[in-house]
This record gives structure tokens, C-alpha cells and sequence, in this order.
């Protein structure tokens, strides 16, 4: 299974969550990748759209491979699977966290700026990204929600390894996913067009 791009993937999701349209849902898009996603998924089904920010954890060695996250509201998520198998220590870790706290913030600034989020408490509330590998973004992401009480959590990613679904699976209460393959090399190997997002075009999509 192949996308053009992230936006026909998230046209796609948008037919798997129609039936969330009732419940006047938040659509959140973790930037970059996952903005372009969530706005097709908000114009399908009459979501409210907005962003939420989260950063991972990249394996010094192996940036693509997360070891964990942060995210909004000082959430920090470690997955020790990964932290033991890459042999990640406590200074690399702490290296690697120090550097994407900067960039958290810097993206916050900007892509927010000035204006607040919009309100989770007691809302169905849509989690969305281009795609999970391990899962840990989106964990991070999660524990944000969860921190503001919404009334019902999803998930939803066009493309996601068995094991991150099932990661997932265990935080929130749905997790929406068209196509996990058994072997994900990468998300990206899912679209023909996965394109580095500028800022400039999440922006323009925000608005």
C-alpha cells in the first residue's frame, strides 16, 4: 500500500474517522509531518484543528530510531526497550534531550505564536501523525492529552509497525491505523512524495 503524499493519507484516515464527526472532534497534527495529514482529516469530518508539539528522542547514531520524546507541558517519554538494544547511556540521553528542549521551544514560539491551545478537557480528541515506527512521538504527544482529561483519545496514522500499535493500544482508548506492514523499514517508504516539511508550509496549513 502506497500514499501520493500525506494529504491523500490523511483523506484516507478522514473515511476511517467519519464516524467521529458526531462528537465535534479536536484533530491534533504533531509537526511536521503530521500537520499536512491532520488538515485533510479536519476537512473530512468537520474537525477543529490544531497542533500539538512533541520532539523525539533520536539515538545519536541512529537519529530515525527514538529512544524517546518530549513534549508540551514538560512530558518526557523513554522507551528502555530501545535505550538497552541501541545502548543508549545516560549521557547520551541527556545530550540529545538538552538539544531538542531548545528546539521544542523555538517551534512552540513559532508555530503557536502568541496564540493558545485549543481546550482538550472532556473532547474527542484525534492524535495524528504521517506515521509510527516505534511510537514514542506519538507516546509523548499522548501523555499530554491525557494530562488535560479529554473524554475519548484516538490515535490515527496511515502507516504503523505492529509493535507501536500495540504500544499505543495500551494509552489510549482507539488506535486507527489502514495499513501496518509486517516489516516497516520506515514511514516514509509508505508515500511516494515524503518531502522534509519547511515550517512555512505548517503555517499555512494552520491557517
Amino acid at each position: 500500500m502506497m500514499y501520493a503524499d500525506r494529504r491523500e493519507a490523511g483523506h484516507t484516515l478522514g473515511k476511517s474517522l467519519d464516524y467521529l464527526r458526531v462528537s465535534e472532534p479536536v484533530v491534533l497534527g504533531l509537526p511536521r509531518g503530521g500537520v499536512p495529514v491532520a488538515r485533510s482529516v479536519a476537512d473530512d469530518i468537520d474537525g477543529e484543528l490544531d497542533v500539538l508539539l512533541v520532539r523525539k528522542l533520536g539515538v545519536p547514531w541512529q537519529p530515525e530510531l527514538a529512544f524517546g520524546a518530549i513534549g508540551e507541558g514538560g512530558i518526557r517519554v523513554i522507551n528502555d526497550d530501545v535505550v538497552r538494544s541501541a545502548r543508549v547511556s545516560d549521557a547520551d540521553i541527556a545530550a540529545v534531550e538538552a538539544q531538542e528542549i531548545g528546539e521544542l521551544s523555538r517551534r512552540t514560539r513559532f508555530l503557536r505564536r502568541g496564540h493558545p491551545r485549543r481546550a482538550l478537557t472532556g473532547r474527542t480528541v484525534i492524535v495524528v501523525d504521517d506515521g509510527m515506527a516505534t511510537g514514542a512521538t506519538a507516546a509523548a504527544a499522548c501523555a499530554v492529552v491525557i494530562s488535560h482529561r479529554p473524554r475519548w483519545l484516538v490515535v490515527a496514522v496511515p502507516v504503523a509497525s505492529h509493535e507501536a500499535v500495540r504500544r499505543l493500544g495500551r494509552m489510549v482508548d482507539e488506535v486507527v491505523c489502514p495499513f501496518t506492514p509486517g516489516d516497516l523499514g520506515g514511514v516514509g517508504g509508505a508515500y511516494v512524495d515524503f518531502h522534509q516539511l519547511a515550517d512555512a508550509e505548517v503555517t499555512d496549513l494552520l491557517e
